[in-house]
């Protein structure tokens, strides 16, 4: 099979990754269309021929999550109908993710609820990247291709050459991920202590566990939407003697508030990707880089019937 087979179609807010996508690759964005009518109620329309085609549709469940989740469902269902051979959706950031589990009773584990209605639309594959747990794979039953923001964000920070840096983890709950940060740049590893009272976006850092006296921190995170915890845990890191302060983050998902906090905090730069269209991240103290090159490689791959993985060779599994 040549790339020139592959088909790839952007929904209403992953047009233009999808585009990326397709310039990495070669070839033209598929041409389809999505209207949205007074009563919200959304449409879309696949406008060339993809019988017997694998095709892939790029829509991230970001910041409209359940109007970009509802379109997800529609164009499974486009594809089917119109007799497509197989469908992969490729969600650069899955929403609800943090609905991994049942941890209070009568509460819904609204990721897995997510899996099951986009298998039964039609999904036959689905792609995604930085998953907030990866135990959200075994909620789909079709195959999961999961990639990892890491090496590319890892690329970035060491031609920055910053010297004596940590690597800091938010939480317990990112240590691991933190640690595999911190032996792709070779450099020590510190943790935050964090306690969220209740179902809000506001968590407050009591303690950091590790050396960060004197030295350059990179707080690293799956994503932020408050910006709360960055911040806090920033204002910590400079009571406790650290000098320069970065972040490093797989999805922006900040919100027009986040970033104000951000610019009035003591952070020096936000890195992350554009795995989430996000106009409020369009800040001097925030750095995008495209992961889209990664995701065509990875399609390329899929539907050339060729491994994945050994595209993560060097990084350490979650």
């Amino acid at each position: 099979m040549t790339n020139t087979d592959i088909k790839i179609f952007g929904g209403s807010t992953g047009k233009s990754f999808a585009q990326k996508m397709c310039d990495y690759i070669g070839i033209e964005l598929g041409k389809s269309e999505v209207l949205t009518f007074s009563d919200g109620n959304i449409f879309v329309k696949i406008n060339e021929t993809v019988r017997d085609h694998d095709v892939y549709l790029v829509q991230p469940i970001g910041l409209q999550p359940n109007d970009e989740f509802t379109e997800i469902l529609f164009w499974m269902d486009a594809f089917k109908r119109a007799s497509a051979n197989s469908v992969t959706a490729i969600i650069p950031y899955f929403g609800y993710a943090k609905g991994d589990k049942k941890d209070e009773p009568r509460v819904s584990i609204r990721a897995r609820a997510y899996a099951e209605c986009i298998e039964l639309a039609g999904a036959d594959r689905i792609l995604t990247m930085d998953l907030h747990s990866s135990q959200i794979q075994g909620f789909f039953k079709k195959p999961v291709d999961h990639l990892f923001a890491l090496p590319i964000l890892s690329d970035y920070i060491q031609n920055m050459r910053i010297e004596e840096l940590v690597v800091v983890s938010p939480d317990v709950g990112f240590a691991k991920e933190a640690r595999n940060f911190a032996t792709s740049l070779q450099v020590p590893v510190a943790i935050g202590d964090k306690m969220r009272k209740s179902h809000d976006e506001n968590a407050k850092v009591l303690e950091i566990i590790g050396d960060v006296q004197g030295k350059n921190a990179l707080i690293v995170d799956d994503f932020s939407i408050s910006g709360g915890t960055l911040v806090d845990l920033a204002k910590g890191l400079k009571e406790r003697g650290a000098n320069k302060i970065y972040a490093a983050l797989s999805h922006l998902m900040l919100t027009e508030a986040a970033v104000e906090k951000i610019e009035n905090s003591p952070i020096e730069l936000v890195i992350g990707t554009d795995s989430v269209e996000n106009e409020a991240t369009l800040s001097k103290k925030i750095k995008t880089i495209s992961v889209a090159p990664l995701f065509a490689e990875a399609v390329v791959r899929i539907h050339n019937r060729e491994s994945i993985s050994s595209l993560f060779d060097t990084v350490p599994r979650r």
